[in-house]
């Protein structure tokens, strides 16, 4: 099973961008479809984005679409999320995880889907 570390979160203003990382080790990294999930405090874990196999396909929550990119590199085993225009509301502990997928188009969506998870890294954002 694949081990999951993200890093780069922080303090960041209204209107500022911050890039997540997500480091795996432990298994074949592009065996793995990879997500984004975030979870303020009292609420749900919710779904941020998420990315196929190879990299060609993501899909992301309404609410970040067009602010948030992610992408992979399966040479360094590590996906990223770009957040751009960072509104108070994505305040909230990130965690990737990874999905073992067959077919290699397939973007999960669902938390279901991912069996392996990170322990998350803090954004917060000011107003």
């Amino acid at each position: 099973q694949v081990r999951l570390v993200e890093s780069g979160g922080g303090l960041v203003q209204a209107g500022g961008s911050l890039r997540l990382s997500c480091a795996a080790s432990g298994d074949t990294f592009s065996s793995y479809a990879m997500g984004w999930f975030r979870q303020a405090p009292g609420t749900e874990r919710e779904f941020v984005g998420s990315i196929n196999r190879s990299g060609g396909n993501t899909y992301y929550a309404d609410s970040v679409k067009g602010r948030f990119i992610i992408s992979r590199d399966n040479a360094k085993n590590t996906v990223y999320l770009q957040m751009n225009s960072l509104k108070p509301e994505d305040t909230a502990l990130y965690y990737c995880a990874a999905a073992q997928i067959n077919y290699r188009y397939y973007v999960p969506t669902s938390y279901g889907d991912f069996g392996s998870w990170g322990q998350g890294t803090q954004v917060t954002v000011s107003s």
